[in-house]
């Protein structure tokens, strides 16, 4: 039960070896894979769990090995979440950024095709948040983790407004620092 078959250092590196390489391709998957998992993605990722045990393990079957696999991959997932906090660029590269599918009732179709979404999927998307048409919609967009936010014409004001006070906030502060 305790007696280790690989080097504790070995399971450690080849954890985070195999954390690095299934989150550069489950990144590369794209975010509508992430975002809304099938039957048929569920099966994906348990049997992408079943085929890398071994490359992280090796032939080691102990509890220890296991134990300091499940701990180098937590910690590196803690890692990552921490260096996603602080740096806006690193979080971009690891989790992506949103892209705009629709602009002032307008989708933007190669957003989209780039995107991998859908028109089905974005008239969905916008039904789901009680519009009737993609006219209705001031802004639209695949965020990173694969779910569609609408906007809806009628925040574009709000928006504005919003802006609008803020600036002329900003304006009085820098009038009172001179």
């Amino acid at each position: 039960m305790f007696h280790l078959g690989t080097p504790l250092w070995q399971v450690a590196l080849r954890s985070a070896i195999v954390y690095v390489a299934v989150l550069a391709g489950l990144r590369l998957a794209g975010k509508r894979e992430i975002g809304q998992l099938s039957v048929s993605d569920l099966v994906l990722v348990l049997l992408i769990a079943n085929a890398v045990q071994n490359a992280m393990v090796g032939p080691d079957t102990s509890l220890t090995g296991g134990l300091v696999s499940a701990a180098t991959l937590l910690a590196l997932a803690a890692l990552v979440a921490a260096v996603v906090f602080r740096s806006p660029l690193l979080g971009g590269i690891v989790e992506g950024t949103r892209v705009q599918l629709v602009m002032d009732g307008r989708p933007d179709r190669r957003a989209m095709a780039r995107a991998g979404v859908t028109a089905e999927e974005l008239r969905t998307a916008i039904h789901e948040n009680q519009i009737a048409d993609v006219t209705d919609v001031y802004e639209a967009f695949l965020e990173p983790d694969g779910q569609i936010s609408v906007l809806p014409v009628s925040a574009k004001e709000h928006l504005r407004m919003h802006v609008r006070t803020g600036r002329k906030h900003r304006r009085v502060r820098q009038l009172r620092k001179h």
